[in-house]
């Protein structure tokens, strides 16, 4: 499961990492940068394939185009690449819905009987990575418009296993645009999608206010020790 990640970088940054650019009026409801704890329903940027050249604003949590309540998108957080093709809510978006979804590190929590310890994970070899999504319209009842993002995970590799045994397909940056491209088949596509090779990322441990979205702070992405970590509200991972 991924359940929380970060994004420090400002829109510029952004822009030039992906030669994309932010729709002026997303600008103003995206305030502000950065985020240093991001979480479900929450809204994030990310390019589509459809539209490539454009970054756009997208609630975390996939609602498919069919629901009856938006609340499904609680659900749907995730994504399995290993049932993708076989579950209704994906089969479909996996086709012509791909995204990237830019990052520069994701938070996991390793457990130890009933002990939750906070790691954050991050990509050694670029300030940004973008992870493996799939986007959404549905329209609500007003008439509106509402888009959404869910985050393809698989396998962990072998890095991240002793932390946890799955992780968020991150994706190279030579291979971005294939996960983008229409004329690439769903099996194709998923083909692609690998585990992030164990020299390319690293993790710390931070600390458990991580654990509360309440918390978005600089001191988020601080590496701590374990004697850092002491009891308190975050000992509880809350994602809303």
């Amino acid at each position: 499961m991924c359940g929380r990640s970060s994004l420090t970088l400002t829109e510029k940054q952004i822009e030039e990492r992906f030669n994309a650019t932010f729709y002026s009026d997303q600008l103003v409801q995206y305030n502000p940068l950065p985020n240093y704890n991001v979480a479900p329903s929450h809204f994030h940027p990310v390019i589509t394939q459809s539209d490539p050249r454009m970054i756009q604003l997208y609630r975390w949590g996939l609602v498919p185009f069919w629901a009856k309540d938006p609340k499904i998108g609680y659900k749907m957080i995730n994504a399995r690449k290993e049932t993708l093709l076989e579950k209704p809510a994906f089969r479909e978006a996996v086709k012509t819905r791909r995204c990237l979804i830019p990052i520069d590190g994701f938070y996991e929590w390793k457990k130890s009987g009933k002990k939750k310890t906070p790691y954050r994970i991050v990509p050694t070899n670029t300030q940004v990575v973008s992870l493996a999504g799939l986007c959404e319209t549905w329209k609500q009842p007003s008439g509106e418009t509402l888009h959404t993002f869910t985050i393809i995970t698989h396998e962990a590799n072998d890095k991240i296993a002793p932390i946890h045994n799955r992780m968020p397909a991150m994706l190279l940056p030579e291979i971005e645009e294939q996960w983008l491209d229409s004329q690439i088949s769903p099996v194709e596509a998923l083909k692609i999608l690998t585990p992030y090779p164990d020299d390319l990322i690293d993790f710390y441990q931070v600390s458990s206010n991580v654990n509360s979205v309440k918390n978005n702070d600089a001191t988020l992405i601080d590496q701590v020790n374990e004697s850092d970590n002491t009891p308190s509200e975050g000992d509880q991972l809350l994602l809303f």
